[in-house]
């Protein structure tokens, strides 16, 4: 027996088999040259032939998985930068005919240049999240180059946990979610894409775990617990019977966790909250609906952008809209305007930066780079919001000249409306997310421009401890029970309260049940989350008082160490509700 830990993404237990998906399916042939001797053009123009239609099977195959999904699914967002590379991007036909030329075959051309590109990606932090990407797509190529069938998940007769380097998005489109019952990977982190994807199937998954498909062998037996972030391998008797139990249980608390999602969300002292949903598309609306939600605290808007689409029209974005104001039923949605870059979308026009969290996105794209582009939003979420509870959210907003920026462009937006005649509500609320310290800081002047505030844990955190939190080196130094970040949360709230304006959170931590009551604490009272978080905090927050959550928060706040803010709320949560914290 053996077991190693990861990076919790997806709750839950799995007792299955594994399946070993392998970095590489297709063994090349065994001469990478077509030729003995010298240049043959009549071979090579055969090597050529079988290379064109390699590529154009590939290119088919991608579409049609475009088109199952959406265009605007993330998966398929990520199938765009396939279907680019093939469409020459780079000159990738270029240098594989060059190398076809100098009497390498197909299969050899296409795996060289695939080198070439994993190995620039690896040269950045940034571009590194590509290379599962690469690995697949050369796989693609090879498997209709080679003309094996490559072992999918698709067509599976037993269940089975998945164990991959990283997941690609091919690989996660064709997941029997019948068969398939949770993965375990070498690499990611939180936000990876592994993990949102993950997430979006609400499939157990833990990521990060550096050397698991180094151990695992095709047909093991493996436990994987979700909750605790660990992979057992060839477990024992008395394991396996133990983890049986907690199988079983956490089954049980699933099926308990249905029946609260029509109970409101109230404390035992009777204070009230709003639980809200963060989705990325309006396809995600009727299930955080069906989950309790009592509106959309944040629409990621940036996946209407992709490659294939990386300019959508006013029309676009106005049709997306309606479709998500109409699934809502008259419940609110908020939309943040484009937060690209970074991890997110990088625009055309906008080159790989040394430090992309630093540099030239969200906001600052829209106000330096792109104004077009934001007004063009803009426009088409004023025109929706004649029609539903529509809020526009400015995300990364650092300073007060920002704010000001942008309102006086969604004044411009709305005095092109007024002359073209089209309607739109006149007090859209406009918020801002509290995501950078210096907006944290400066919340008592920014609470005087901004409507409501959200804030954003995940890059708030990042920044404050000044850590990429897609780096896998330094994951363990992400952490949210900092007392920094404690201190600039109460300052952001005080401040709203003050201004008499609403406050939320839309951050990872308001779907974490360990910092349910420090939240509730600070007198936060609508927090946002992913749509299958939102039974368990609720569960959560009706097993709890907001007087003994604001005792806790107080003796959270006289702590000067993360270590110690971890464990204190790690014990208060496990008893308060310790069917969870087992």
């Amino acid at each position: 027996m053996r077991t190693l830990s990861g990076i919790p993404v997806v709750d839950g237990v799995v007792i299955a088999e594994a399946l070993v998906l392998e970095a590489e399916k297709y063994r090349l042939p065994g001469t990478q040259s077509f030729m003995a001797d010298g240049q043959d053009p009549e071979l090579s123009k055969k090597e050529r032939a079988r290379y064109r239609e390699a590529v154009q099977a590939a290119k088919d195959e991608i579409a049609a998985q475009i088109v199952k999904r959406g265009p605007t699914h993330p998966a398929s967002m990520i199938l765009n930068f396939h279907q680019n590379m093939l469409e020459d991007e780079g000159g990738f036909h270029e240098h594989v005919d060059a190398y076809i030329e100098s009497g390498r075959s197909a299969e050899h051309a296409v795996a060289r240049r695939v080198n070439f590109y994993r190995r620039k990606f690896r040269e950045s932090s940034y571009t590194a999240r590509l290379v599962p990407d690469i690995d697949d797509l050369e796989t693609t190529l090879l498997r209709h180059l080679i003309g094996e069938e490559r072992e999918t998940v698709g067509d599976l007769t037993v269940p089975v946990v998945v164990i991959a380097r990283d997941l690609t998005p091919q690989q996660t489109l064709t997941l029997d979610l019948k068969m398939v019952l949770g993965f375990a990977t070498d690499e990611g982190g939180k936000t990876s894409h592994t993990a949102i994807l993950a997430q979006s199937l609400d499939l157990p998954a833990i990521v990060g775990l550096g050397r698991v498909t180094d151990i695992v062998t095709g047909g093991e037996l493996v436990i994987l617990d979700g909750r605790a972030g660990k992979v057992i391998i060839d477990p024992d008797e008395a394991t396996l019977a133990r983890y049986k139990e907690r199988q079983k249980k956490f089954e049980a608390q699933k099926l308990g966790l249905e029946e609260l999602k029509a109970l409101p969300a109230e404390t035992l002292d009777g204070h009230r909250l709003t639980l809200l949903a963060n989705i990325a598309q309006p396809e995600e609306i009727e299930v955080a609906i069906k989950a309790g939600a009592e509106g959309i605290g944040l629409y990621r808007t940036e996946f209407l952008y992709s490659d294939e689409n990386p300019d959508p029209s006013e029309e676009f974005h106005l049709k997306e809209y309606n479709r998500a104001i109409d699934l809502v039923g008259g419940r609110p949605l908020v939309i943040r305007t484009l937060d690209l870059g970074a991890d997110k979308f990088v625009p055309a026009g906008i080159s790989g930066e040394n430090n992309p969290f630093l540099g030239c996105r969200s906001i600052r794209y829209c106000l330096m780079e792109r104004e077009d582009v934001f007004l063009r939003q803009l426009r088409a979420i004023l025109r929706a919001s004649s029609s539903g509870d529509v809020r526009i959210m400015l995300p990364m907003i650092s300073s007060l000249e920002e704010l000001v920026r942008a309102k006086a462009m969604i004044e411009d937006a709305k005095r092109e409306l007024r002359a073209e005649g089209i309607p739109y509500r006149e007090d859209i609320p406009i918020g801002i997310m509290i995501e950078v310290p210096s907006a944290a800081i400066m919340a008592d002047a920014l609470a005087q421009h901004a409507d409501f505030f959200s804030i954003g844990t995940n890059d708030l955190v990042q920044y404050v401890v000044a850590v990429d939190r897609t780096n896998q080196k330094v994951q363990e130094l992400y952490e949210p029970a900092h007392p920094a970040v404690f201190r600039l949360l109460l300052t952001t709230i005080e401040a709203a309260r003050r201004a008499k304006i609403p406050v939320s959170i839309c951050g990872e931590l308001s779907g974490d049940p360990m910092f349910t009551l420090p939240l509730i604490g600070l007198g936060l009272r609508d927090l946002s989350m992913a749509p299958s978080l939102i039974p368990r905090i609720k569960r959560f927050i009706r097993s709890i008082t907001a007087i003994e959550a604001g005792r806790d928060m107080d003796q959270v706040l006289t702590h000067s160490s993360s270590t110690r803010n971890r464990e204190y709320l790690g014990r208060r949560a496990r008893d308060l509700d310790p069917e969870f914290f087992d």
